[in-house]
């Protein structure tokens, strides 16, 4: 687990509660010790650079700010974990069809966490859209009821627009 911020201490959450997490790194130490002690068993990594390293970690989770997500998703495919990134996945179409390429190349899975793809509402509005019963669609119009958490590191474009667009193109 790499990353235990806003979202990240959910991710923590629920990978420790699936018995899969083994370490959490946060650059704030009172971020990794809030973890370890709300979830037993769970251990603080040394550093990015050591779980690269450990050959007994499968796989990373990163719930980073934005701008990280590419570096360090490439940096983990080339030690040869598998990754789940918080979306979105890079900044850039090129630098995702790189981490793209890069998982294909090491046979590793490589996933983005779009998490309103398994929405309950969003399923249904998709099952109906598949069955022909809103007619054809011609438009999508996304509203926001609140601007959610302000953020420094990223733009709202970065921290919504992803979240719209995926349910859109699906």
């Amino acid at each position: 687990m790499v990353g235990a911020g806003y979202w990240g201490r959910n991710l923590v959450r629920n990978f420790h509660a699936l018995g899969a997490a083994k370490f959490v790194w946060d650059e704030d130490p009172a971020a990794r010790a809030e973890m370890l002690a709300l979830h037993p068993g769970l251990a603080a990594a040394d550093g990015f650079e050591r779980l690269l390293e450990d050959r007994e970690v499968a796989g990373l989770v990163l719930a980073t700010p934005a701008g990280t997500h590419y570096d360090l998703a490439r940096r983990a495919l080339k030690a040869g974990k598998h990754v789940f990134v918080e979306k979105p996945l890079a900044l850039t179409a090129g630098q995702g069809r790189e981490l793209r390429d890069l998982a294909a190349a090491g046979r590793l899975t490589l996933m983005v966490d779009h998490l309103l793809q398994n929405h309950p509402a969003f399923l249904k509005l998709r099952e109906l859209a598949a069955a022909g019963a809103l007619g054809r669609l011609r438009r999508i119009v996304s509203r926001r009821q609140s601007l959610g958490k302000i953020r420094r590191e990223e733009d709202v474009l970065w921290s919504f627009a992803p979240h719209d667009l995926s349910m859109a193109l699906s």
